[in-house]
């Protein structure tokens, strides 16, 4: 009568591993596999595998012990290792200064230097980032965890997903804060950066993030205008309090290039976030231009950093010099 721990370990040395590398036994990700009294035991090390990866794993092990001698049931457990993922907020003290073309820029930046990114679009109230990005689709739900969708070398979730076109999002403060608790637990496994695209200001969904997740750091972006500063500098000084590091200050629609003439304009000031950020002791990031290139690709889903031209550099940059202070 043959062994049927031997059957059990031939069976899964027939199944080729996720990696696509070698057999599962010889991937080294069977941690325990074992029979008794019918009951085949079987324990996979599922670090790095998607939702949807582990569940087609399960699928072939059960279909490759069926009609396997000396197996009459079988259980399988997935064991993860638990990894930190270096989550990065995104923040500005009001609305309309590009802060959410900025999170989306600087994600796809960051990808581009080297870095696993995901994007979280948690501005649950104005969420722009599937148009931003060029991707409307559904993410798919597998064992009850959203999958975010991959585009731009970057993996997405946004509540502009999960909800109908256009549909208004009148939520009171409990309910936003497990909408970001969905996007925040969605599958992002692989990645070692989130970057989380905040509303404006200092409401429930920024508390919720700092007390619940704890980011590593914060980038706040800004215009130039003393206004934009004012209300930059109450988010600033949340993160602040809440013992999150404000890792660099980027200044947005920082001089305008006329197509026609050539002619570069300030029409909401310059140096106004540099000036402010010295000030304020924290790192200076950069400027982006208010140049018509960088609104025609947002809204054409084709996001300038994906590319490499000018605008990219611009983005390159300020996720070179991010990167300098968020520990890897």
């Amino acid at each position: 009568m043959s062994d049927p721990n031997q059957s059990l370990n031939e069976a899964l040395a027939r199944l080729e591993d996720p990696s696509g590398n070698s057999d599962l036994i010889a991937s080294g990700r069977v941690q325990l596999a074992r029979v008794k009294d019918g009951l085949a035991t079987i324990v996979i090390e599922a670090s790095g595998l998607t939702a949807e990866e582990r569940a087609g794993l399960e699928r072939r092990i059960r279909a490759a012990l069926v009609g396997v001698p000396g197996i009459s049931d079988t259980r399988i457990a997935m064991s993860v290792e638990k990894r930190e993922k270096t989550i990065i907020a995104v923040g500005s003290g009001k609305g309309g200064v590009g802060k959410s073309t900025l999170s989306a820029n600087l994600a796809i930046a960051l990808a581009r230097l080297g870095r696993k990114v995901g994007l979280i679009d948690a501005d649950i109230y104005g969420p722009s980032q599937p148009r931003i990005m060029g991707h409307h689709g559904r993410p798919e739900l597998v064992d009850q965890q959203i999958v975010p969708v991959d585009v731009h070398g970057v993996k997405m979730l946004s509540i502009g997903q999960l909800i109908e076109p256009g549909t208004a999002v009148a939520w009171r403060g409990p309910m936003t804060g497990s909408a970001l608790g969905n996007l925040m637990d969605g599958d992002w496994s692989g990645c070692d950066l989130l970057i989380v695209d905040l509303p404006p200001g200092t409401g429930d969904v920024q508390m919720t993030l700092i007390q619940k997740w704890k980011p590593a750091g914060a980038v706040i972006v800004s215009t130039p205008q003393d206004l934009a500063l004012i209300d930059a500098t109450r988010a600033i000084d949340l993160f602040r309090k809440m013992d999150v590091p404000v890792l660099g200050l980027v200044e947005n629609m920082s001089g305008y290039q006329c197509p026609s003439c050539g002619e570069t304009s300030d029409p909401f000031g310059a140096g106004g976030a540099e000036a402010a950020a010295r000030v304020m002791d924290i790192p200076f990031l950069g400027r982006v231009p208010l140049t018509l290139r960088i609104r025609e690709a947002s809204d054409a889903g084709e996001p300038p950093a994906a590319g490499d031209d000018y605008e990219a550099g611009i983005f390159r940059s300020i996720a070179g010099k991010l990167l300098e202070r968020v520990p890897r």
